[in-house]
This record gives C-alpha cells, sequence and structure tokens, in this order.
C-alpha cells in the first residue's frame, strides 16, 4: 500500500465522497489513491472553482446528514497559489475542507526551486492547521486534521504530501482514529433554568441566528424554542431557512441590504432580550457593530469563545448548540406559550413591500420573485457576490436550511456556479438554481464545461446590466467618476450553445417562467440570459 493510499482510505472512513481540483505530477499518485478508495475526483477548470465545488457537495451531503469533509486537490505551486481564495472563504464561512496539495521531498527543497515556495506559510492566516504528511505517521496526521476540520467552528485543513510519501510503499496499516470522539454537552441544569427564566421574563425578545447553528443541524430546534417563546427570528443569508421563511415568526435573512437593515434594526434595538443562537457576524455589514442598546440583556449560545468584539453579551453558553436548544425547549414545556406581538406582521408586511416586483413588471426583483413562483420549493439556490446576491438574498424565501448557498463572509465573486456543480453531483435529484451577475460568470466562464463533462443540469439565471452594479453603486454615493464598472454585453446564449448547454436571452417574466420551466426537463445545463438597465438596482437594496 502506498502513503496515497492510506491517506485517501482514511478520508473515505472519514465518510467523503467527492474530491476536486486540477492534477499536476506531484498529486498523481494522490489522485489515483482517491479513485481507488471510492471518492469520486472531478477535474475543474481552476483551483478556486474546485474548492467551491467541494464546498458544494460538503452541504448536499450534509443536508442528508452525513458529517464528512469536502476535498480539495491541487499540485505544488501555482496550484496552492489558485486556491489560496476558496480556502480563506472555506476558513471565514466554516467549511470543513480538506486540502490535499503537492510538494517536493525535503532533501530536494534545499536545491531545486522550480515552483517550490512555502505552502504552509502562505496558508497559515486561512486555515485552521497546516500538516506534512510523514511516512510511519500518516494515520496520526490524517485523524488530526479530519478531526480538526470538523471540530467545533468547521474550517479548512492543509495537507503538504511529498511526492516521496504518497508514492512509495508504507508498512503502516489502516488504524482506526484513536482520537476522543466528540460528546454533544449542554450545561448544568441551573445554567438552562436561568437562560428559560430570562426568556420568560422578557417583553419583547428576538432571536438571531447564524452559520453555526446551521451547521450544527439546529433548524427544528431553532423552532420549536422560538415558537415556545414566542421568538421572532432574523438569520444572517447562510442562516436562511433555519426556520422556514414563510413562517410567521421568521423575519428573513439579514446583513448586507440597507433597506432591510433600515426595517429590522430599529426592532433589535427595541427588544430588551436577544438571543444569539450560533451567530457569527463575520457575516454582517458595519452597521450591525453594537446593533443593540447597554439596557438590552444579550445571550448568546454559541459552540466557541466568541472573540470578534463586534458586540456585547450579557451571558455566553458555550457547547453544542442543538444539544443547549434541546435543553432549553424541555425546560420550557412548564411555561404559557407566548404569543408574538401583532406589530411583527407590520414589519413582515414592511419587509415584503421594501422588496416587491418593480411596478414596470420587469427588472432585477421581479426576475427573483417569478423564479421563486415558478421553481420547485426544493430548489436550492446559490447566489454569487454582487448587487443581485443582495436582492436575492432578501426575495427567495427558504423552507429549509442550506436553500440558499453563498460566500457570506468573504462575498467573493465566482462562487455560485461552483456552489452549484457540486450540490447537483452530489444530489443529482434536486432542482439547483444559479443567480449571478454578468461579470460573475465571466470570471468563472470555464465551468460551464464542467457542467457539460459531468452532465449537471444546473440552471443559470444570469442577470445582464453590463455593470459591476454594487460597486458602481457605491461608486456615484461617493461622489467618484464612474470608472471601471462599466463594460459590454456578452452573448450568453451563444456561449452556452459553444459549451454544450441551453440559453435564451429574456426579456420579460412570461418568458423568463416558460424557460425556466422548460429547463427543469432539460438533461444539460441552462442560461436564462436576463437582460436588465444599467443602474437597474437603484433604490432596490
Amino acid at each position: 500500500m502506498r502513503g496515497a493510499d492510506l491517506i485517501a482510505s482514511k478520508l473515505a472512513l472519514s465518510g467523503a465522497r467527492y474530491a476536486f481540483g486540477i492534477p499536476g505530477g506531484e498529486v498523481l499518485a494522490l489522485m489515483d489513491a482517491l479513485d481507488k478508495a471510492g471518492i469520486r475526483f472531478s477535474l475543474v477548470k481552476h483551483e478556486n472553482a474546485g474548492g467551491f465545488m467541494a464546498e458544494g457537495s460538503w452541504h448536499a451531503m450534509a443536508t442528508n446528514g452525513e458529517d464528512a469533509p469536502a476535498i480539495l486537490l491541487a499540485t505544488i505551486g501555482p496550484g496552492v497559489a489558485n486556491a489560496v481564495n476558496t480556502v480563506a472563504n472555506a476558513f471565514q464561512d466554516k467549511v470543513p475542507l480538506i486540502f490535499l496539495s503537492g510538494c517536493v521531498d525535503s532533501v530536494d527543497a534545499q536545491t531545486y526551486t522550480h515552483q517550490v515556495f512555502n505552502h504552509k506559510e502562505l496558508l497559515a492566516p486561512v486555515v485552521k492547521g497546516s500538516f506534512r504528511a510523514t511516512t510511519g505517521a500518516l494515520n496520526v496526521i490524517m485523524d488530526k486534521a479530519i478531526s480538526l476540520a470538523l471540530s467545533g467552528q468547521p474550517g479548512p485543513v492543509h495537507i503538504d504530501v511529498p511526492i516521496s510519501v504518497a508514492e512509495m510503499e508504507t508498512q503502516e496499516a489502516i488504524q482506526p482514529s484513536h482520537l476522543p470522539s466528540a460528546v454533544r454537552s449542554t450545561p448544568d441544569c441551573t445554567v438552562i433554568r436561568d437562560v428559560v427564566g430570562r426568556l420568560a421574563n422578557a417583553k419583547r425578545p428576538l432571536a438571531i441566528a447564524g452559520v453555526d447553528a446551521v451547521n450544527a443541524g439546529a433548524g427544528d430546534t431553532v423552532r420549536t424554542l422560538c415558537e415556545k417563546m414566542g421568538l421572532p427570528l432574523i438569520t444572517t443569508y447562510k442562516g436562511k431557512g433555519l426556520m422556514d421563511e414563510s413562517h410567521p415568526l421568521s423575519l428573513g435573512g439579514a446583513g448586507l441590504s440597507p433597506k432591510a437593515d433600515h426595517i429590522l434594526l430599529p426592532e433589535v434595538a427595541a427588544a430588551d432580550l436577544v438571543l444569539l443562537i450560533g451567530y457569527d457576524p463575520i457575516e454582517m455589514r458595519i452597521n450591525w457593530r453594537n446593533p443593540w442598546p447597554e439596557t438590552t440583556e444579550v445571550i448568546d449560545i454559541s459552540p466557541v469563545e466568541r472573540t470578534h468584539g463586534m458586540h456585547r453579551v450579557n451571558c455566553s453558553v458555550i457547547g453544542d448548540i442543538k444539544a443547549i436548544l434541546c435543553a432549553l425547549a424541555q425546560a420550557c414545556t412548564e411555561l404559557t406559550e407566548r404569543q408574538p406581538e401583532l406589530a411583527l406582521q407590520q414589519v413582515q408586511r414592511n419587509l415584503n413591500e421594501a422588496f416587491a416586483p418593480e411596478p414596470s413588471g420587469w427588472g432585477p426583483a421581479s426576475v427573483i420573485h417569478c423564479l421563486r413562483r415558478v421553481m420547485p420549493q426544493t430548489t436550492v439556490t446559490t447566489a454569487d457576490s454582487g448587487a443581485h446576491r443582495i436582492l436575492a438574498s432578501q426575495i427567495w424565501r427558504c423552507p429549509a436550511p442550506r436553500h440558499m448557498l453563498q460566500s457570506s463572509a468573504l462575498c467573493t465573486m465566482a462562487c455560485a456556479l461552483p456552489l452549484a456543480a457540486g450540490f447537483k453531483m452530489a444530489s443529482p435529484e434536486t432542482p439547483v438554481l444559479v443567480f449571478v451577475g454578468d461579470a460573475g460568470l465571466e470570471m468563472g466562464l470555464g465551468e460551464l464545461a464542467t457542467l457539460r463533462d459531468a452532465g449537471l443540469a444546473v440552471i443559470l439565471c444570469v442577470l445582464v446590466d453590463r455593470s459591476l452594479s454594487l460597486i458602481e453603486l457605491k461608486q456615484r454615493k461617493s461622489q467618484h467618476p464612474n470608472l471601471g464598472v462599466d463594460f459590454e454585453e456578452t452573448d450568453f446564449p451563444a456561449l452556452a450553445h459553444a459549451f454544450g448547454g441551453h440559453g435564451v436571452w429574456i426579456e420579460d417574466t412570461d418568458t423568463l417562467a416558460r424557460e425556466a420551466t422548460a429547463a427543469l426537463k432539460r438533461d444539460t445545463f441552462t442560461i436564462l440570459a436576463c437582460r436588465i438597465d444599467r443602474r437597474a438596482y437603484d433604490d432596490l437594496l
């Protein structure tokens, strides 16, 4: 057995089933070993896209209750450098990514410099840990890496694999992990009773939930506690669907939209108690810093100690989020179920009116509303960074967690298409829809070939306004001249056909509804190129 075979077998034993990347000579043994271990390797056009595809597949597996890391494979030097963006995204968005990279042997690195630099030092700020695979210690290194990636707040872990370690026979046998397994823990009953008492005494409580609650699989317990205590719920964009967003207590997602903030932040400030459930403010704009007055009681339920300093809390309850919520819900059973204030319905109406379709009947809001109407409720959407993402995150209602995927903390472009590809690969029966701007699609255009080669029937809604709209809006507000934000139109339907898919120009909702319905029945990808005016997002965000 080669060292690469042991590495791949340990990943397979952890439940991993998908790997993505671009091979080079230094990782051929690793790629072969992954395949022999039953882990499907998919060739991508850029390592950055490979990392997002890995994340998409992880979300699909997590939706089905599978707790396993995602895998990205890159070769030495430029392969690793290309992957830095997606590794940083995994670090900020709490994605358990195992990043395997090839490297030259230590003895060669002393005199051979072609493509060689220190991978560990480059990645140090954006990984939870970095290991160098060593013959004789592969079992323990893999156990440490996998455990670290999945524990606490999940995140990326890097493993440099020297050529000789991967290709040479090893005397090690595959061993079960000797690391202690995690046990769901809750604070003692005194702490639980104290939190329940504070909730019961609050006159105007509010809950905010985020990515850590999603990763804990805590959606059902979030809903149960909110219903019992009459807690209106705001989520981050990553937390959308922790409670069905059509629920009477749901106030939807927040964090990036000034229009939504204008409606929601006064409610946050007016609350006498705020319950934070797996809420990491790394997703939020700067005006979510200290959003409540000193008189507000703040309880933070989190898997790790919070050191961000973005807001204060009165009580921090650290542990397994789902177990803590279950204990709180159980302790609430003797309390009278509290009804939310009638004012909540007015807040919901204000949000609906703020993000209603355009009076003209066409524009980015109309596009998103139309697609939400015609697409199945089970549809998983992805959103690229840009103005369309803010609008989609406010309009698109999710019935469950992980029904809208995006780069929430890093907010990087060119993520939506590969996120969708990875999810569709791991969950082929799920309808998957991409929201992307024209610039975002152009940045990652090569991955249309990945959709073609993998036979992934993903639907892409491209908002074609020939501008970096969100940046252009900021440019105007700052009274800077128009520079470097506008460009000419690309013929996306023609590109779809060139890459083996189907594409069509769309300029009204009737055509959009018809073409989206047809795309659901197609066995290849579809580009719905929706022409909207430049400056179409003015006053919408």
